[in-house]
């Protein structure tokens, strides 16, 4: 079975973490700074907080932009259920914006119509998460200049998009945004087993985010009530939680950040073989959008009209796995998860989103991808549709 995502572990890597278990910190230690410091020199941020995983650093975000209780963030329905759960942990609500569906990212047009009905109904979000979905950059500027417009903040949730960039610059730089999400899940970019990051310009912002990360404890005398008693002790100035991230994970993640842009060229490369691979099949291939650079998490085609008729959607997603292919589909539209009905959403909601949904496959896209296995995907795919 050919898988639809793999991580690549070096030499270099294992020497990593053998390193770090052999040394006097697994957890807290020097390597966690060392990751974060690779973080913030690859993407321009001024602050990068490493954690265990994108779902913490999507919390911690809209903790430490105060999210809560009678609030609202948006995001949209073609994501991982996190970017969407990360408003009701903190007690906010949660609505979407449909996607675009050259794209399949938020859609600023829906997003700027959907925002004037809001202020006009007195009920504007707080928070706004667009997803940068298979790694490439939602219009960013465009999304930007609304959330100033209507005071709304912006988290970036880049979980697939580590290695892109965006008008120019690393995705991550927070220049359009207020905190940046990463994730380094082993089938994203680079990988730290489990793992995340939030990264920030603003300091305060950064204070935040440590605090919300280990306990809502500090040692940090200028956010206490009051003088310490002595060099013992701390304060729990928060309600925080245990989301660090081991020193055993931040050794494997500084390895792997020196391979980042070697990763996202080879998925460039794999990406180019499969569009002409595919030509002239009843398949839509990505647009790799032209202001920027994609990450290429993944490789998400849909299928054409002709095809959707005949052999059928679920019928060509079987036919690839039967076959030896590991396809996977990203993703079931949030609103329309069982959890999120009770909240009053209901299929309809998101027509550009149910219809991706409808048609789309993720075909195998890792780094380590043959040329001959590529070849076997587009060779099992064609069959498929043939059947």
């Amino acid at each position: 079975m050919i898988p639809y995502g793999r991580q690549d572990i070096s030499q270099a890597d294992i020497d990593a973490v053998i390193e770090t278990l052999q040394s006097d910190f697994l957890t807290q230690g020097p390597a966690v700074e060392r990751f974060e410091t690779a973080l913030t020199d690859y993407c321009g941020a001024a602050f990068g907080v490493a954690v265990n995983s994108a779902t913490s650093a999507l919390h911690i975000a809209c903790l430490a932009l105060e999210l809560g209780p009678g609030d609202l963030l948006w995001t949209s329905p073609i994501t991982f259920v996190a970017s969407a759960n990360c408003a009701l942990y903190c007690g906010a609500d949660v609505d979407f914006v449909d996607i675009d569906p050259a794209t399949f990212n938020m859609c600023p047009c829906a997003l700027e119509t959907k925002l004037e009905a809001a202020q006009a109904a007195g009920r504007l979000p707080k928070v706004i998460v667009p997803v940068h979905m298979t790694g490439q950059s939602c219009d960013m500027a465009a999304i930007a200049a609304l959330a100033r417009k209507y005071g709304v903040r912006v988290i970036e949730d880049a979980s697939h998009a580590i290695g892109g960039r965006y008008l120019g610059a690393p995705i991550g730089n927070c220049a359009h945004s207020d905190i940046t999400v990463f994730s380094f899940h082993p089938v994203k970019i680079v990988t730290t087993a489990e793992g995340g990051a939030a990264m920030t310009n603003d300091v305060r912002l950064a204070e935040r985010l440590r605090l919300f990360r280990s306990h809502g404890i500090t040692r940090d005398p200028r956010l206490m009530t009051h003088a310490p008693d002595g060099p013992w002790y701390y304060q729990q100035v928060e309600l925080g939680y245990n989301y660090r991230i081991t020193d055993l994970q931040a050794a494997l993640g500084v390895s792997q950040m020196t391979r980042v842009d070697d990763y996202v060229a080879r998925r460039h490369a794999i990406a180019d073989r499969y569009d002409a691979l595919l030509a002239g099949l009843p398949v839509l291939t990505p647009l790799r959008h032209l202001d920027g650079r994609s990450a290429l998490h993944l490789y998400v085609i849909r299928l054409a009209p002709e095809a959707l008729e005949r052999p059928g959607h679920r019928a060509v997603f079987e036919g690839l796995r039967a076959r030896g292919v590991g396809v996977n589909l990203h993703y079931i539209p949030v609103h329309t998860q069982p959890y999120y009905s009770k909240f009053g959403f209901a299929p309809g909601d998101f027509p550009a989103s149910e219809a991706y949904y409808a048609s789309a496959i993720s075909l195998p896209m890792f780094p380590t991808l043959s040329e001959d296995d590529q070849r076997r995907v587009v060779d099992a795919l064609k069959d498929t549709l043939a059947a």
